[in-house]
């Protein structure tokens, strides 16, 4: 996927607020989405691309990218007041989904949430050992006390198994 396509993926009005913000992307991986989100927040924002492996992505767009080599799954985040959380095809690697969501969820700001990209399937596989449907994810988000899921944009896979879809998660309706 390019930079545009990713950018297209996740673009919505909502995701930025007034004035700079700041997320994480969790499992950044190579960085694509943690820059595609660093061009839709304004200037003086500031994204935590999170990975396992060792990170380095620069910032992009007037909004700064700061890199951390974490395990987000076994290790708690060393961030509050956040923003958002970016999770681009990373949801999928963790076993307990709800327990990770309340987790990850005690990071954010009051009213802050979720931006989801996954496969639309339940169907495991070695590289999406516990996937997440559209219709699982509501569920997921819904007993987890995130009612409010804004679906933004859904595209086929280059691997033909299911489509992506990426979705923005709430506890309450967004008033930006």
């Amino acid at each position: 996927m390019e930079l545009n396509e990713a950018i297209e993926l996740i673009r919505y009005e909502g995701i930025a607020g007034p004035g700079a913000s700041s997320w994480a992307d969790l499992g950044c991986g190579s960085g694509l989405f943690s820059r595609a989100l660093a061009a839709l927040l304004p200037t003086g924002s500031t994204v935590y691309a999170i990975d396992k492996e060792p990170v380095k992505i620069a910032g992009a767009h007037g909004a700064a990218i700061q890199n951390l080599q974490l395990d987000f799954v076994a290790n708690d985040l060393p961030l509050q007041n956040l923003d958002g959380i970016l999770m681009a095809n990373s949801l999928h690697y963790v076993k307990d989904q709800y327990a990770f969501i309340k987790k990850a969820g005690s990071c954010l700001k009051a009213g802050a949430g979720f931006l989801i990209i996954e496969y639309d399937t339940d169907k495991a596989n070695p590289w999406v050992p516990y996937p997440l449907s559209y219709h699982s994810l509501l569920r997921l988000f819904h007993r987890a006390g995130y009612p409010h899921i804004i679906r933004l944009q859904e595209r086929a896979s280059i691997y033909g198994r299911a489509d992506i879809y990426s979705v923005l998660v709430t506890p309450e309706a967004l008033n930006r």
